[in-house]
């Protein structure tokens, strides 16, 4: 499996039992935004192993019958064989009737405990991501994101813009607040990890609806797969806000984790730039102050 699909290793402080219930028991104990995802991370852990067992079984059901008609087919006992058999051609139905029967029992039998353990899990990832929004909201009514956000010149006109790092919760909510979603993993701000050594960290994850080969989009393809997501983005390494212009529409920036820092970049046809004209940093500048003036953030500006 490529990294950029993989999920967090899970978190063994904490004995689970498997299925959902261990993961519903773990978000039901703690009121943490981690422990959410932490809850989060191991249902759909339990749930891909689920799938793939259940696979497993018809695989195998599947090979028992092909490999009973073989069997007898090498004992002639094929009612549409011309060899001559071993057994009487009735006798030969009757096996196969009788065989077949209990192939196809217990072929609905697994189709049934498959589609009952589908409805069990469906039902717990939509009590996660539930709770997950219902706790991200009630954060924010009593705790506010704080920026700093430092200014560097690049001649007269020009700048680049850096805000300090923040805390995985402050990202989630920085990410809700700003997009009004949150992002699909904990600690999605900071991972810089990669499928391919020759190519930077993508800037999606393979989920919620985007496919392996669709996680590097240039800048408007970003942008229509944050568009499209409902309550949920899989946002990897960033986090995207939009800024009016004067004259109506919006720019496209977005918060590029580097480090001890992230980088302000703004889109500029299908590639993000992070040097600003002077125009577009005091802009972005005055954007994160009308979300401090509206008590949203708490808001520093360093000139450096």
């Amino acid at each position: 499996m490529d990294e950029s699909a993989s999920l967090p290793a899970r978190n063994t402080d904490t004995p689970w039992s498997a299925g959902p219930e261990g993961a519903l028991g773990q978000l039901r104990a703690l009121e943490t935004l981690e422990s959410a995802y932490d809850a989060w991370a191991e249902l759909k852990r339990e749930h891909a192993a689920s799938v793939i067992q259940f696979r497993e079984e018809q695989s195998r059901l599947a090979q028992q019958g092909s490999f009973l008609l073989g069997a007898v087919r090498a004992a002639g006992m094929d009612p549409g064989s011309t060899t001559p058999g071993l057994q009487q051609q009735g006798a030969a139905s009757d096996f196969l009737r009788d065989a077949e029967a209990k192939l196809a029992k217990a072929r609905d039998a697994v189709s049934q405990r498959e589609a009952e353990s589908e409805a069990r899990y469906q039902a717990a990832f939509t009590e996660v991501r539930a709770t997950l929004l219902d706790r991200v909201r009630r954060y924010l009514v009593r705790s506010r994101p704080h920026l700093t956000l430092l200014l560097r010149r690049v001649g007269a006109e020009r700048s680049i813009l850096h805000v300090a790092r923040v805390q995985p919760d402050e990202a989630v909510l920085l990410c809700y607040l700003l997009t009004q979603r949150v992002p699909s993993r904990y600690g999605f701000l900071f991972d810089d990890s990669t499928e391919d050594l020759s190519l930077l960290p993508a800037p999606l994850y393979a989920e919620e609806s985007v496919t392996s080969d669709a996680i590097r989009p240039d800048a408007p393809g970003l942008l229509s797969v944050i568009d499209a997501s409902t309550e949920v983005v899989p946002l990897k390494g960033f986090i995207p806000l939009r800024v009016p212009r004067p004259g109506g529409g919006e720019d496209f920036f977005r918060l590029l984790q580097r480090g001890a820092v992230m980088e302000v970049e703004i889109a500029d046809g299908p590639d993000f730039r992070s040097i600003l004209t002077r125009e577009e940093s005091e802009r972005f500048a005055g954007h994160l102050l009308r979300l401090k003036l509206e008590e949203r953030i708490g808001l520093d500006i360093e000139a450096g």
